[in-house]
C-alpha cells in the first residue's frame, strides 16, 4: 500500500505558476483545466499549443518571431522546433540587471559571497568582449575545467552571448577523462580555477591542466581563476592569463547578444563514458532554455523570491539545470567541495543560514544522512524551505519517509528523473498535487511518457521500458562528429523506431505516479523475468548493517542469478545471520525471485564521477572484459576486487 505523505493547502496550489499557466491556457483555448492529470493530456495533445503558450509563458526574449512552432512532433529525431525565431540564450539569463542577489557562493572554508545581478551582468559584458578579443566566434567551442563557483557562469554567459559553444568537466575528473572529452570537440578557449577544496584538503588543477592542454592543440589561451591561492604560478601554461587580467576592469562595456536561430547549438553534454568513449551530445539554445523554463518554473514552482540550491559539480546536467534559475530571476546558491564537510549538517546550516527555499540533491545523499542518523529538522531552522528535489537514482520509500520524519512535513519532495541527453527530466514534480511514497509525482507535460512492454506495447501498472513517443524541444540536435547521424540513431532509436527509448525501467501508475526501477540495461531477467535493481537496492538500503550495495546479473548455467555486492559498515561481518537477514527482507517486501543467489562483501562501490553506480563496467569486470575510460569513475580502483571472485565460480 502506497502512503500519501503530503498535500499542497488549497492557498499554495492557487498561488503556483502552474495554476497560472492552467488559467493562460483555458482563457488561450476556451478550456476548463482544472486538474494536473487534464493538463497533461491536453499537452501531449495539443503539442504545439502547449510549447507556444509555454514560450509566452516564460517571456522568452528574443529579436525574431517563429514563424512555426513545430513542423512535425511524431518525427524523431529531426523535428524542426520554433522555425525562424532568433534569440540569444545569455540574453535571457540576464535579463534582470538590479541589486537583488543573483548568485550566493560557499565553499567548505569560505564564508558565503553575494553577487547581485547588476554585478554579473557587468561581469559578464567584460568576459564577453575579452573572448571576443581573443577571436571567440558563434560555434567555436569554450570550455571549462572549473568548481562550482561563480566564475564558471559567468564564463558560460559570456561565450554562450557570443553564440560560443559551451562545455565543462568538473577539475576532479582524470585527465584521460577530460581528454576523451574536450579532445572529441576542440576547444578554443579554456577556464580552469588553480584548483579546489574537498574534505578540507586543496588540490592542484595547474598541473593536470598543464598536461592536458599539451596534448590539446585547438587551445589558444588558458584562462586561469585563483581560488585556493591569490597570486598562483601559472607560467607551466600555455599562454595563460589571470582571470581578472582577462577580462579587465574599468567601465563595463556594451555587450552584444547574437541573435541566433532557434536549434543554434549551446551545450556539448556527455554520456558517462563507463562502456566506451563519452558521447558528445549537442544541445540548441532554445530548446533548453524552453524546457528549462518549463521544469523551474512549473513543475518546481520557481519564482523571483525563491533562493535555489541544487548539489552538483560543473560535470553534471544539474549544474546547467541551475543555472537556467537566472532566467527566472531567483537567486542561485553553489557549494563547491564534500557535502558532509566538516560534519553531515554542513549542507543543512547553509540551508538555513541562506534561507533556501528549493534544496536539490542526490539519492544518494539522502540516504547517506539516514546511515549517519541526522535529523535536519530538529537540528536546523529550515521554515523557508518549502520543496526538496532529489535525482541521481531512485529514491527509496525509507527516504521519502526519512524526509517527511527528519527534515520538514510540510514540504514538496519530488524525486526527479531525466538525462544529461535532454537536459532535463521526464518525470518530476507538480506543486499541484500529492506525494506519494517511493513514487515521482508526474510525468512532463507535453513529455508523452510511455512505459513499453516487451512487445513495444504501452502498459499501465506493469514494469516496462521508458519511451517517449513524441518529439520535445531539449532533444540533442545532433552527436558531435557525427555527420549521418548514426551514433544518434543508435542511442535511443534502435529499439523502437521513431520512438525515444531511454533505458529506463518503470512502471506508470493509474494515477499518473511513476516508479523508476533502475537502468534497464542493467535490468535483472533471473528465469526471464525483468527485475529492476533499484527493487533491491530499496530493501538492503533499510538495514543498518549496510553502508553501500551494489547488484548484477551474471550469466550462470545457460540463465541469470543475482548477485548482490555489499559494502558493509563499520565493525559488521557477513556472517551466516546477517545473510538470512537480507535474504528475508528482500524476499517478505519484493518476491522469491528478487532474493539474491550470491551475497558478497566488497571493500567499495564504484561509482562514475557524477556518483552513479557503474553496475555494467562491474559486469564486465566478473566477466574479464576490459572496462575501458576508467577515467569516469570516481573511484576506478575498486574494479580490480570484482576480477578474481571466487565466489562467483562457485554454485
Amino acid at each position: 500500500m502506497t502512503t500519501r505523505l503530503w498535500e499542497p493547502s488549497e492557498e499554495r496550489v492557487r498561488r503556483s505558476n502552474m495554476a497560472a499557466f492552467m488559467g493562460m491556457i483555458n482563457e488561450r483555448h476556451g478550456e476548463k483545466i482544472n486538474t494536473y492529470d487534464a493538463l497533461y493530456q491536453w499537452s501531449i495533445d495539443h503539442i504545439a499549443d502547449f510549447w507556444a503558450a509555454m514560450w509566452a509563458f516564460g517571456k522568452i526574449i528574443h529579436s525574431a518571431p517563429y514563424t512555426q512552432v513545430v513542423d512535425d512532433p511524431s518525427k524523431m529525431p529531426g523535428a524542426k522546433w520554433f522555425s525562424g525565431a532568433r534569440l540569444n540564450f545569455a540574453e535571457n539569463l540576464l535579463r534582470y540587471r538590479d541589486d537583488q542577489t543573483a548568485i550566493i557562493f560557499k565553499s567548505e572554508t569560505r564564508e558565503a559571497k553575494h553577487i547581485s545581478y547588476r554585478l554579473l551582468f557587468e561581469e559578464t559584458a567584460r568576459l564577453a568582449k575579452a573572448l571576443r578579443n581573443a577571436g571567440v566566434q558563434a560555434g567555436d567551442r569554450v570550455v571549462g575545467f572549473m568548481p562550482n563557483m561563480p566564475e564558471t557562469i559567468m564564463a558560460m554567459l559570456a561565450a554562450t552571448s557570443i553564440g560560443a559553444i559551451w562545455s565543462s568537466c568538473s577539475p576532479d575528473f582524470g585527465i584521460k577523462g577530460v581528454l576523451d572529452r574536450f579532445g572529441q570537440i576542440k576547444p578554443k578557449i579554456i577556464f580552469t580555477a588553480d584548483g579546489y577544496l574537498f574534505k578540507g584538503k586543496t588540490f592542484d588543477s595547474l598541473k593536470p591542466i598543464a598536461d592536458i592542454v599539451r596534448e590539446l592543440p585547438s587551445i589558444e589561451q588558458v584562462v586561469v581563476v585563483p581560488y585556493i591561492g591569490e597570486s598562483p604560478d601559472i607560467g607551466m601554461l600555455k599562454n595563460p592569463v589571470l582571470f581578472d587580467d582577462f577580462k579587465g576592469h574599468g567601465s563595463p562595456p556594451p555587450i552584444q547578444f547574437e541573435q541566433l536561430p532557434f536549434d543554434h547549438p549551446l551545450y556539448i553534454m556527455y554520456s558517462s563514458g563507463t562502456t566506451g568513449v563519452p558521447k558528445c551530445m549537442v544541445q540548441c539554445a532554445g530548446g533548453i532554455l524552453i524546457h528549462h523554463l518549463k521544469e523551474l518554473m512549473l513543475h518546481t514552482d520557481l519564482k523571483r523570491e525563491d533562493r535555489i540550491f541544487y548539489f552538483t559539480t560543473c560535470g553534471w546536467m544539474m549544474w546547467n539545470w541551475l543555472t537556467s534559475s537566472l532566467a527566472v530571476g531567483a537567486t542561485l546558491v553553489l557549494f563547491d567541495g564534500n557535502p558532509f564537510h566538516p560534519d553531515p549538517g554542513a549542507l543543512w546550516r547553509l540551508a538555513e543560514e541562506e534561507k533556501i527555499t528549493i534544496f536539490g540533491t542526490s539519492a544518494g545523499y539522502i540516504a547517506a544522512l539516514q546511515n549517519f542518523g541526522e535529523k535536519p529538522g530538529a537540528t536546523y531552522d529550515l521554515s523557508a524551505l518549502r520543496t526538496l528535489l532529489s535525482t541521481g537514482s531512485p529514491l527509496s520509500r525509507e527516504g521519502f519517509e526519512f524526509i517527511y520524519e527528519h527534515v520538514k512535513q510540510d514540504l514538496q519532495l519530488a524525486s526527479i528523473s531525466g538525462g544529461s541527453d535532454l537536459n532535463g527530466c521526464f518525470a518530476l514534480g507538480n506543486p499541484m498535487g500529492p506525494v506519494y511514497s517511493g513514487e515521482l509525482q508526474c510525468r512532463g507535460l507535453a513529455m508523452k511518457v510511455e512505459a513499453f512492454d516487451f512487445d513495444g506495447n504501452p502498459v499501465i501498472n506493469q514494469q516496462g521500458e521508458l519511451v517517449c513517443t513524441q518529439a520535445f524541444p531539449s532533444m540533442p540536435i545532433c552527436f558531435w562528429d557525427d555527420p549521418k547521424g548514426e551514433k544518434y540513431r543508435s542511442a535511443y532509436f534502435n529499439i523502437y523506431p521513431n520512438v525515444w527509448r531511454h533505458g529506463d525501467f518503470i512502471e506508470i501508475n493509474d494515477r499518473g505516479g511513476v516508479v523508476i526501477y533502475g537502468r534497464s540495461d542493467a535490468t535483472l531477467n533471473p528465469g526471464g523475468v525483468r527485475i529492476g535493481t533499484a527493487e533491491i537496492y530499496r530493501q538492503v538500503e533499510t538495514l543498518a548493517e549496510i553502508e553501500d550495495s551494489l547488484v548484477i546479473g551474471q550469466d550462470w548455467k545457460n540463465d541469470v542469478r543475482i548477485v548482490l555486492f555489499l559494502k558493509l559498515a563499520p565493525g559488521v561481518t557477513l556472517d551466516e545471520a546477517l545473510v538470512r537477514k537480507i535474504k528475508t527482507t528482500i524476499r517478505e517486501n519484493t518476491s522469491p525471485r528478487h532474493v539474491p543467489a550470491k551475497i558478497i562483501a566488497v571493500p567499495e562501490i564504484p561509482y562514475t564521477l557524477n556518483m552513479k553506480k557503474v553496475e555494467l563496467a562491474v559486469k564486465k569486470a566478473i566477466q574479464g572484459q576490459d572496462v575501458t575510460n576508467k577515467d569516469a569513475l570516481r573511484n576506478p580502483e575498486s574494479l580490480h576486487y570484482f576480477q578474481h571472485l571466487k565466489e562467483l565460480k562457485e554454485d
